[in-house]
């Protein structure tokens, strides 16, 4: 009997935080195929939003080494637990703990995120995003790093990186603009505006968008986005856009009278993975790398620089960013952005005192 090389890197592995788990493929007729899987690989930290840790990270590569090194794998499906988020990031406790002011620990743990990102682009399989809830920050980077994104109704996709301290370089800056184009990959990487399912769909962004907010047993529009094209008295549809004033609050007070439902989120993963799944193996993975390369080709241009780029920050804005998410204080999450423009414009430089003066702590 032919004997197959075993070409794992590790033999078995478990991360706090991740789990990877082998589900059948199923045929055309919803039937249980013998010998081949799906493998899902999980981002498993619902109290913070599925913010990936640095063991986290060190997990998904692992993962997606693992799945793709698999004979008997067809897709790979990356998602979050829970029903709030796929992921809104990096954990900003640990990186505001232990790698603020540390740059080059920090520069330590993008050689990781770097790999990750790398190890996604790379996967021999099919890989598919299920969006849960939010996507955000480096949610966002990972998961545009995959080759298709179904999303539920009630998610939210952004960026948050000069708002927070950061900039977007962990794959937004390469790859937004190639999905929705430069001037909305502007807006959305420098204003930190958040995009609706409806909005990320009509925008390219996104592969597939199905309903998860139930009340009385019945699927019903996501009530805190405007879902009607009907246009106002100027003439301008407002379909995807976050509602405001009193619409908000309604929306708010009629999300209390129903639940998340993510069953026809799981149906529609499972319909793509079989759509893959009647495919020639090696004619697919060579579509889906021709077709990777644009972003391929930016990443890898730009990694190491953003890289070091993202490391030295973290002595400054970074610092800052982020020790005020993590210290929350006074109603604020965020710096003083000017009180922090006005004292670098009279020529401060990055002190102890000048992180500290800006921080929610030291806001009114």
């Amino acid at each position: 009997m032919f004997e197959f090389k075993n070409h794992d890197l590790v033999e078995n592995f478990e991360h706090e935080g991740l789990t990877y788990e082998l589900k059948p493929c199923l045929d055309l007729d919803g039937n249980k195929v013998d010998g081949l899987f799906n493998a899902w690989v999980t981002l498993n930290n619902p109290k913070q939003y599925n913010s990936y840790t640095t063991e986290m990270v060190k997990g998904v590569i692992l993962a997606f080494r693992k799945a793709s090194e698999a004979r008997d794998v067809n897709a790979v499906v990356f998602t979050g637990a829970g029903d709030r988020a796929f992921c809104t990031g990096g954990n900003t406790k640990e990186y505001a703990e232990y790698y603020a002011g540390r740059p080059g620990e920090y520069r330590r743990y993008m050689r990781l995120f770097n790999d990750m990102v790398s190890g996604i682009l790379s996967c021999d399989k099919p890989v598919i995003c299920r969006v849960n809830g939010m996507r955000i920050a480096g949610g966002q980077e990972i998961g545009m790093a995959c080759d298709f994104t179904i999303s539920t109704d009630m998610a939210t996709f952004g960026q948050a990186g000069p708002k927070h301290g950061s900039a977007p370089d962990g794959g937004s800056t390469d790859f937004l603009a190639g999905f929705v184009g430069t001037e909305r990959a502007m807006q959305s990487c420098t204003l930190c505006e958040m995009w609706s399912p409806h909005r990320a769909l009509d925008y390219g962004l996104i592969t597939e968008v199905v309903p998860s907010f139930k009340i009385d047993g019945s699927f019903a529009p996501n009530p805190l986005v405007v879902t009607d094209t009907t246009p106002d008295a100027m003439g301008f549809s407002h379909y995807g856009e976050y509602k405001t004033g009193e619409a908000a609050a309604a929306g708010k007070a009629k999300m209390k009278e129903g639940s998340i439902c993510l069953n026809a989120l799981d149906v529609a993963v499972d319909r793509m993975c079989t759509k893959l799944l009647y495919m020639m193996p090696d004619c697919l993975t060579k579509t889906i790398e021709s077709v990777r390369k644009v972003k391929l080709e930016n990443w890898n241009r730009n990694r190491e620089t953003n890289r070091a780029w993202l490391a030295n920050n973290m002595m400054t804005e970074g610092r800052a960013g982020f020790r005020a998410f993590n210290e929350a204080a006074n109603g604020f999450r965020e710096v003083d952005y000017i009180a922090l423009r006005q004292k670098l414009a009279a020529g401060a430089t990055w002190t102890d005192e000048l992180t500290n003066s800006i921080l929610p702590a030291a806001r009114k």
